[in-house]
């Protein structure tokens, strides 16, 4: 029988762990929180950045492994030929995408998102000087071309130079963006001249349907996508990533040199040993995640059948609906302090996350029951 990847108790990763994920909280507390997963280690990972170590290989990166290997991997996984010579390692996904809205977007200028969403392309735009424009999902979750051509035509009305963040797959949601949905985004960014920035760091975790890379459909050429190994291969303490600029973007989006150095030099070493061995790890991971995402609906059927859940399609991340429950605007807030669980708030996805919670499913069956228990004995 293989030993499960996600697995062990809540004191038992405490003990191990000394990150933001098992210490901002109180000891009592479950963290199903921040994105990142209670999993053992990938082998191929482990063997590379130990010999590093041990031979002294702690300098700065050259970059030329990462891109090849990450285009190795993309065309192997998905038939998606990377240029490499547009292909720069960066720091990390959202230091990519925060300068790419410095170069195609002006200070206070618009940049769109499609809430519910990442809750941090919220905190980079302001960081960035520029202000948030919602183009909401719609009622069934998925990107909606009438919103989206009203606020990219809103901006070009104005002559504002505008950014879309495209979250690909998305999160909170789980949801896989299709090839037409993306084709159909594509045309109305070229219609209004909007740069399209597409994080797609969850791109390796697809329970259902097919995850297309943006820069693949009709017109997607003219936008740029940010990859990376940290999210399914849980490296994000050892971050790098791949800045992927399409045939057709502006010229000013190219990326200088220094933007690589960044790039964490054990941290490309650990994505390469990832994309190049690692995949017999990530398939196991993704079959329990898949387990974990049902077990969830089983809980939340017998447990909490107010909640509204839609098992999501790619992630680790589940977005639930608890408006029924009448805990405000912000459930997450009462899970924590009455069942010591804690969620990802809702409100801090966009306005329609409001009387939402984002459950992180990557850890064991054992921590996800019990998490459920908590919150349905926190009703009581």
């Amino acid at each position: 029988m293989t030993t499960p990847i996600l697995s062990g108790d809540a004191d038992g990763w405490r003990a191990r762990r000394t990150g933001v994920k098992w210490r901002q909280y109180a000891d009592d507390v479950l963290p199903l929180w921040v994105a990142e997963m209670d999993a053992e280690p990938c082998p191929p990972v482990v063997e590379a950045v130990t010999a590093a170590l041990v031979r002294g290989d702690t300098g700065y990166p050259l970059g030329h492994e990462l891109v090849e290997a990450g285009a190795a991997y993309a065309a192997d996984t998905w038939g998606w030929t990377l240029d490499t010579s547009r292909t720069s390692p960066v720091a990390d996904v959202m230091t990519g995408v925060s300068e790419v809205i410095r170069r195609v977007t002006d200070p206070g200028g618009p940049v769109v998102v499609s809430a519910p969403v990442y809750n941090a392309f919220f905190g980079f735009v302001a960081m960035t000087g520029r202000r948030v424009v919602d183009a909401p999902l719609d009622a069934s979750g998925r990107l909606d071309p009438t919103a989206l051509d009203t606020a990219f035509g809103e901006a070009a009305t104005r002559g504002e130079r505008t950014a879309y963040l495209l979250c690909n797959p998305q999160n909170p949601t789980g949801a896989v963006h299709t090839a037409d949905e993306l084709a159909r985004l594509a045309a109305l960014a070229d219609h209004h001249g909007v740069v399209v920035i597409a994080d797609e760091i969850h791109a390796s975790i697809v329970h259902d349907g097919v995850f297309t890379p943006y820069l693949t459909v009709p017109g997607g050429e003219r936008g740029v996508s940010l990859v990376s190994a940290t999210k399914a291969w849980n490296l994000a303490g050892l971050r790098a990533a791949l800045a992927v600029v399409g045939s057709d973007a502006p010229p000013d989006v190219a990326f200088h040199e220094v933007h690589s150095h960044g790039a964490s030099h054990l941290g490309q070493i650990a994505a390469v040993a990832a994309w190049t061995e690692g995949r017999p790890w990530l398939d196991q991971v993704n079959r329990e995640l898949a387990a974990n995402r049902d077990l969830l609906g089983r809980l939340l059927a017998q447990r909490l059948p107010q909640v509204g859940y839609a098992a999501p399609a790619a992630t680790y991340l589940a977005w639930l609906d608890c408006r029924a429950l009448g805990l405000g605007d912000d459930p997450a807030a009462a899970f924590r302090e009455r069942g010591r669980v804690a969620l990802s708030s809702g409100p801090g996805f966009g306005d329609s996350g409001r009387g939402h919670v984002r459950l992180n499913l990557a850890t064991s069956p054992a921590i996800v029951t019990e998490a459920v228990e908590r919150m349905a004995g926190s009703l009581a």
